[in-house]
């Protein structure tokens, strides 16, 4: 049989021995210690000397980091699938995407039965694994509406809501021997899991062929079926000579025809030995896959995932889905692909892109920006996905998802230099810091990704005593328009290191940032709940209060309106950035004034305890319609535009942000933000019905309003950008545009144009940069 070009994994087939129940789990972290791909363990629940192989995998999965586990195979008659769909998504998404399902029909019938599973024959038993298929995957489809309902003799489903979805898509191997099996495995499985020892050569190439012809016959591409095999009788003697009893070159040699021939990718030792694991993982794994490389690029064999024919009938027209390059094609994720829900949407806006792509490196970014700008596809660019004005997704283009560009690194301690990659998320940022009593004050919602809140500006809890998070940016490596991989400092590339620095998300593709982070040990959080029935004067006097406070002292509050005959209410958050107890105490008390406070509570605690990441599941279920300003003071105007917003019912909240202290110590021309005098931040929501409505009430606040935060402002119309970029702030930054991105590649976030290049002085000489400019 042919080589199918599937990626090889190399793992292990444990016993779950109860009687030495550490000795699996040990086993399974020797595997990953040695470099193995895979951890698998035999599920026979009726054998009282087995440990229950569902807890084994959740254990394991725990005590590991990177391994894969999955059973060999689970005994389907005594785990009811729709439990089982469940279990299985929950035990990825807890492992980060690392729950493989090996599943049989059932064996050991008087075993089964003893313990209360029905008995079935084979034909019996194969139709119900295939109802069992469509159950756990109409489990895992969270993007259908409506409930799963399935009408089946032996899993009927008569109403059952989805979901969880999988942290990935889950693979389901099935262990097959006889036709009836080895057709289904064809026409529903993810792989065949065989053993080496229960069929010969011929047998062998009998079941491949068909497999593959059940494939074809149900439309399917036989690639798309993984060929595993467990291999039990194994040694390594220097003398051996039988198969896989010799050294690793004998075994590589051995195997090779396996995957060339057969088209086999995954073996799995059954032998509970840690030499041997050792030996596949650090000696034959590496060996086997160069030799198999190397066959691949002389026969030209196709490599990388290939699609389902459901997904390739939801392409876009367009878009040529075959020209992507092999090294983003693992990460690709199209329309109709299990792992689409997950990847299309923002948190604020939902999306149907054509293509979402997740490069892992800045090389791939380069990659996947060349490919989308050949498609001359609407780019979008994402890191977190909380954005309102940076469109993070879009309907028939192409997103770069930098989800997987996620590290965190002290760079130094001593000059608290510190490197994030953009899609990490801020509460990683913040306990990763936390050992080294360092922090980076970045909003205050963990869940946000680095990216686009660290190049647009960074209003945090620490902001009036630590100023904006791009005030502490001291270098920036990015992919520009025309593929160029850049570092940014002061020195090199200095114009649009200045324009990273708040217009970031228009100049290329941010893929690593360093900042200087600063001391932050634990720090006060107080939050109040507020009777706002009189709204103008609550916010007059917190934003009086605001004024007066110590730096130390950064307030959010959000407005709410009545509903159900209850007042407007507020929620007020303050943070003392300090661990001084007596003086956090007497800069808060004075809030306790500010109105009727129905709740209240204070703590000291560490920094990454107010900004926890949640792990959303975006949606698009924020308020997707906001207006954001800037305000010098709350004076008794502005204050009472703002109550007649939150009176009305039709603004969902009204949120306000302190900026001032540190924030304003920095000259208005360092950064490409100039809002440099303003106190205060202002956005106002709603849901899309009520848009309309919401702008006539902004439009009499509007007067009062000194610039915008652009990454709360959904209107990216053109005029709004003096807002954003007042003069000479847009001149500058279009000189820029028309040096980085002439053909406005990055047109996303409150689009730049760049200027007339007769205008256009080259800013910096970085039209051509010197070798030594270039990130390697």
């Amino acid at each position: 049989m042919p080589d199918y070009g599937h990626e090889l994994l190399f793992g292990a087939f444990v016993t779950p021995d109860a009687q030495t129940p550490d000795r699996a789990v040990r086993l399974a972290e020797l595997a990953e210690s040695a470099g193995l791909d895979l951890a698998t363990f035999q599920d026979h629940p009726y054998n009282p000397g087995f440990l229950d192989t569902w807890t084994l995998l959740s254990w394991v999965a725990a005590r590991t980091e990177r391994i894969r586990v999955s059973a060999n195979v689970l005994n389907l008659p005594l785990r009811p699938p729709a439990v089982l769909a469940r279990a299985a998504a929950s035990l990825d998404l807890l492992s980060g995407g690392r729950f493989e399902l090996g599943l049989g029909a059932g064996a050991f019938w008087d075993a089964i039965e003893g313990m209360g599973g029905r008995r079935l024959g084979p034909g019996p038993g194969v139709a119900a694994l295939s109802e069992a298929i469509d159950l756990l995957r109409g489990v895992w489809d969270t993007g259908t509406a409506g409930p799963l309902r399935l009408t089946g003799e032996h899993y009927p489903v008569p109403g059952m809501r989805r979901g969880p979805a999988p942290a990935h898509e889950i693979g389901i191997w099935l262990g097959a021997y006889k036709p009836r099996m080895l057709a289904l495995t064809g026409r529903r499985g993810d792989g065949w899991l065989p053993t080496l020892e229960y069929l010969d050569t011929p047998d062998r190439v009998t079941a491949n062929r068909m497999i593959d012809e059940a494939a074809v016959g149900a439309g399917r591409d036989p690639r798309q079926i993984r060929r595993l095999l467990n291999v039990m009788r194994v040694g390594s003697s220097p003398a051996g000579h039988g198969f896989l009893q010799g050294p690793p070159e004998q075994w590589v040699d051995q195997l090779l025809p396996l995957v060339l021939d057969e088209g086999f990718s995954a073996f799995l030792i059954g032998q509970d030995d840690p030499r041997l694991f050792q030996m596949f993982g650090q000696e034959v794994a590496p060996a086997l896959r160069e030799a198999v490389a190397t066959e691949r690029r002389k026969s030209g064999t196709p490599t990388g995932p290939v699609r389902p024919a459901v997904a390739l009938a939801r392409r876009h027209r367009g878009v040529d889905y075959d020209a992507l390059p092999p090294s983003l094609a693992a990460g690709a994720v199209e329309p109709g692909g299990a792992a689409y829900e997950r990847v299309r949407h923002s948190y604020s806006h939902s999306g149907s892109p054509a293509l979402v792509l997740r490069p892992g490196n800045a090389a791939e970014v380069a990659e996947a920006l060349a490919y989308a700008r050949a498609q001359q596809a609407t780019i979008s660019v994402r890191s977190g996905g909380h954005g309102i004005s940076g469109r993070s997704t879009n309907d028939g283009g192409i997103v770069l998802d930098l989800s997987r560009l996620n590290r965190i690194e002290v760079l130094d301690r001593a000059s608290r230099r510190i490197r994030l990659e953009p899609g990490a998320r801020w509460g990683e940022v913040a306990r990763a810091l936390a050992p080294d009593g360092l922090a980076m004050s970045s909003g205050d919602y963990g869940d946000v990704g680095v990216g686009g809140l660290a190049t647009t500006g960074g209003i945090g809890y620490l902001a009036r005593r630590h100023g904006l998070t791009i005030d502490h940016v001291v270098a920036a490596e990015l992919v520009t328009a025309d593929g160029r991989l850049l570092r940014v400092d002061r020195d090199h590339h200095p114009e649009l290191f200045w324009a990273v620095r708040g217009a970031g998300g228009n100049f290329g593709v941010v893929t690593a940032l360093e900042l200087e982070a600063y001391e932050v040990g634990d720090v006060v959080h107080a939050q109040l709940v507020v009777d706002a029935s009189e709204p103008a004067g609550l916010l007059r006097r917190w934003g009086g209060l605001v004024e007066e406070s110590p730096r130390e002292i950064t307030s959010f509050l959000s407005l709410f309106p009545g509903r159900r005959g209850n007042p407007p209410m507020a929620q007020v958050t303050l943070v003392y950035a300090g661990d001084d107890v007596e003086a956090a105490e007497s800069a808060l008390r004075p809030f306790l004034e500010i109105g009727p406070v129905v709740d209240q509570q204070a703590q000291l605690v560490g920094y990454p305890a107010i900004v926890a990441p949640p792990g959303n599941r975006h949606h698009g279920q924020g308020l997707a319609d906001s207006h954001s300003g800037l305000l010098h003071h709350l004076t008794e105007p502005a204050a009472a535009a703002l109550a007649k917003m939150i009176r009305s019912g039709d603004v969902l909240v009204v949120q306000f942000r302190s900026v001032g202290g540190a924030v304003n110590d920095v000259a208005r021309d360092e950064t490409a933000y100039p809002h440099r005098s303003q106190n205060f931040s202002v956005l106002a929501a709603t849901v899309p019905e009520r848009r309309a409505r919401l702008d006539r009430l902004w439009a009499e606040l509007y007067p009062h309003l000194d610039g915008m935060y652009l990454s709360f402002e959904s209107d990216t119309a053109p005029e709004r950008l003096l807002d954003a970029f007042p003069e000479p702030t847009l001149g500058r930054l279009r000189a820029v545009k028309a040096t980085y991105d002439p053909d406005n590649v990055f047109d996303r976030n409150f689009p730049i144009p760049p200027a007339i290049p007769d205008d256009a002085a080259t800013t910096d000489g970085a039209a051509t940069p010197d070798d030594g400019d270039r990130v390697r």
